[in-house]
């Protein structure tokens, strides 16, 4: 199974951006989008790059549904 998980940008360093994911930041690569990235645009990433560009109501919502999987998870252990 893979996983992307959405982050917010803050920079861009040309080809590269700057995300936060929960006050995480990692720099990833923009290469694959056809869509012009915004620092303050989400996007969703997988293995150290962006696959898609978010709205933020829909960024939103899935890390809201993160949160409720961590949250299952430490419970169960």
């Amino acid at each position: 199974m893979c996983l992307a998980v959405p982050g917010k940008v803050v920079e861009i360093r040309g080809d590269r951006a700057l995300v936060d994911f929960g006050g995480i930041r990692r720099e990833v690569m923009l290469s694959l989008l056809e869509k012009e990235v915004r620092p303050g645009d989400y996007v969703l990433v997988h293995t150290g790059y962006a696959i898609q560009v978010l709205d933020q109501e829909e960024a939103e919502e899935t890390l809201r549904l993160w949160r409720e999987i961590a949250k299952a998870i430490s419970l169960e252990l």
